[in-house]
């Protein structure tokens, strides 16, 4: 009897490892040249193999290209149940508008841009939002794209990497395709006005704290006057993270951590 059950049991633990097991993602491979008729981007318009998820939209097209940082793609592909391994380590990938798109042309290059160029011609490749934010919406890797438009609608101060405006707040509402400028979004804000905040003060190597009470909102980096309740004086801060402030040489440090959000407010 023992003999018998052993097999069973063990061809029981093998079915169930295997229900258990998460799902793979299916590998897919970049197309030589990405390209699209009708402004939507699809996965199926960069990559072969995408399977059910073709139809699955990752930008509106507003020029004659989109171009996606190589991680963003990635990451989007993963969400759809696809896996690029991007194995020539590539930076960008440019999908580009079917009807501009050269005809018989070998591409090279597989699609990619080494970096947004300052000026060709006439266009210039920026920053764009790939949907519609509304007024406090958080910037996230998916919502902005490279793409190229007319030299004249890029606006001055524009990020040249998308690091500096992911995670930060939309400060209106901002329609997808338009450009990103430094005017468009604030970061995001950590302290409110009377909440309790502790203020750091480093010097020396000696770290000593107190804590007051808020005079006004503020995003990191951002100047927040604390007020000391036991002393009833204001401390000069700026705010470094939720509930948190540094006043002294640790407050120059923190009003540093943002430049892009703070431009031109």
């Amino acid at each position: 009897m023992i003999r018998l059950l052993t097999p069973i049991l063990t061809m029981g633990v093998a079915a169930l490892a295997l229900v258990a097991a998460p799902a793979l993602a299916d590998p897919v491979m970049l197309r030589a040249n990405p390209v699209d008729d009708d402004g939507r981007v699809t996965l199926g318009d960069i990559f072969d193999g995408a399977g059910s998820a073709s139809g699955v939209v990752v930008a509106n097209r507003a020029g004659p290209s989109v171009v996606f940082e190589a991680g963003q793609l990635q990451t989007m592909a993963s969400r759809a149940g696809l896996q690029w391994a991007n194995p020539q380590g590539l930076r960008r990938v440019v999908v580009r508008n079917a009807a501009l798109a050269p005809g018989a042309a070998a591409p090279t290059t597989a699609g990619v841009a080494a970096a947004p160029a300052a000026t060709r011609g006439a266009t210039t490749e920026v920053l764009t939002y790939a949907r519609n934010l509304a007024a406090g919406d958080v910037v996230q890797p998916e919502d902005i794209i490279w793409s190229t438009v007319q030299a004249h609608l890029a606006q001055g101060g524009s990020p040249s990497d998308a690091e500096q405006v992911i995670g930060l707040s939309a400060r209106r509402a901002l329609r997808a395709g338009a450009v990103v400028g430094a005017r468009d979004l604030v970061s995001t804000r950590v302290i409110a006005r009377n909440d309790l905040v502790e203020v750091a003060f480093i010097a020396g190597g000696v770290r000593l704290t107190v804590t007051g009470r808020a005079t006004r909102d503020a995003a990191v980096g951002e100047p927040v006057p604390v007020l000391n309740t036991t002393s009833g004086r204001t401390i000069a801060a700026v705010a470094s993270g939720p509930g948190q402030a540094m006043a002294g040489a640790g407050a120059r440090a923190a009003a540093a951590s943002n430049q892009f959000a703070r431009h031109g407010m």
